[in-house]
């Protein structure tokens, strides 16, 4: 790497701060699309104000995080407006370099050319910088995934796997990504998608890693239940991700559907679409069993699409490590449309939930067709990566023949 890219991460970094001491409108610190009810700023210090004055932040039915992020940031860091901007640069940063870490171990190169682009898709995201700008949990999760990715790939499982039950701590439905990180921690996480070949290392092998991700989740689960001082904590924050409570708008595809529903059939639905997410598992580990970080990719953007409680920054972790897969540009199928389809979403999402619920002149619909648009980009961004990393095998086609998709 020559001068200018090893100062290239150190600017990206003191760019991003300076942006974080900008100080922002409420109509934006505030936005449904930046944070949820489970990764909410507001809600996060309400629940340590409440704390700090004996009052149990789970009696009511507004304050949804951890207790651990409770504990945290009453005490070790406290969240105030000099060390707010400051904690979640380094959220950030540390994602970022996570994720050019994982760069680097696909590759098995110490430098690359590509690491200070890498570092800037991920930084310079819209979907990543503004829910963070926003002070959003969901960079903590973000940066969770992706500690556990690369802690897999480095063969640290230990490390790996608790960084993957702290994921699933805070964010229930990360509990997708279990199965391809514990197999990729037994395997290696160099590209072979243009060679796959059967897995030919022991089921067996996998568990005392799962014996061991159940422990850092017991012992994960006891702490905060010490912090709090009763199981209601349970109900609140992982209970919302399978029964959704708050109905608050958000980019997500849940909502509006179940704020249309007749109690009677609420529960069944529920079932419907949990149970939905769980389905994706199997096939994909098993059809990219060469490549279980490419596998970990994919579920990645299957959360991006249909996680209960989305937020801008889940499809934007997913649109980022693409980054990371440069060997399935020229597969991918149709890149242009797709990208067309999230700058349409990304003019769209903003314009209407104004129109709504801000200057009144417009309704629920309005909003949620522009996340229908929007789920149609990133599930056309998942559908893309999922051709390409099935096609990028057959290499290049003989005069005469085609790939036909039945």
């Amino acid at each position: 790497m020559n001068a200018a890219a090893d100062y290239a991460f150190p600017a990206l970094v003191v760019a991003r701060l300076v942006l974080a001491f900008v100080p922002l409108p409420n109509a934006l610190k505030y936005d449904q699309q930046l944070s949820s009810p489970l990764t909410s700023y507001s809600r996060l210090r309400e629940g340590i104000y409440l704390l700090e004055h004996g009052i149990d932040p789970y009696s009511g039915g507004f304050f949804r995080h951890s207790p651990l992020l409770l504990s945290l940031f009453s005490t070790v860091l406290p969240l105030t407006r000099y060390t707010s901007p400051l904690l979640w640069t380094a959220v950030d940063s540390v994602a970022a370099w996570t994720l050019v870490r994982i760069w680097r171990l696909r590759t098995g190169a110490k430098h690359t050319s590509r690491d200070t682009q890498i570092a800037s898709l991920y930084l310079l995201n819209p979907y990543i910088l503004l829910p963070s700008l926003a002070f959003s949990t969901s960079s903590m999760e973000n940066m969770l995934c992706l500690l556990a990715i690369m802690f897999a790939c480095r063969g640290r499982a230990s490390a790996s796997l608790f960084a993957l039950a702290s994921l699933v701590h805070l964010s229930l439905p990360s509990i997708l990504l279990a199965a391809p990180l514990i197999l990729l921690n037994i395997s290696r996480p160099v590209s072979r998608l243009a060679l796959p070949r059967p897995f030919d290392i022991p089921l067996r092998k996998t568990l005392p890693l799962i014996t061991e991700l159940f422990g850092y989740a017991a012992l994960l689960t006891l702490a905060s239940t010490i912090v709090c001082g009763n199981w209601l904590w349970v109900e609140k924050t992982w209970g919302a991700s399978l029964t959704l409570p708050d109905l608050s708008p958000n980019p997500g595809l849940w909502w509006y559907f179940f704020t249309e529903m007749f109690d009677h059939f609420r529960p069944f639905f529920l079932m419907v679409f949990s149970v939905h997410l769980l389905i994706y598992i199997a096939p994909i580990c098993i059809k990219f069993q060469h490549d279980f970080l490419f596998a970990t990719f994919l579920l990645v953007g299957v959360l991006a699409v249909f996680k209960p409680y989305p937020t801008l920054s889940d499809p934007g972790l997913f649109l980022s490590m693409f980054s990371i897969f440069p060997e399935i540009y020229p597969y991918l199928r149709h890149p242009i449309v797709t990208a067309l389809i999230h700058l349409h979403a990304s003019l769209l999402l903003p314009l209407f939930n104004s129109l709504w619920l801000r200057q009144g002149t417009g309704n629920a619909n309005f909003f949620y067709a522009s996340t229908l648009v929007f789920g149609m980009g990133n599930g056309a961004a998942l559908m893309d990566a999922i051709w390409a990393g099935l096609r990028i095998a057959i290499g290049e086609l003989k005069e005469g023949y085609e790939v036909a998709q039945e």
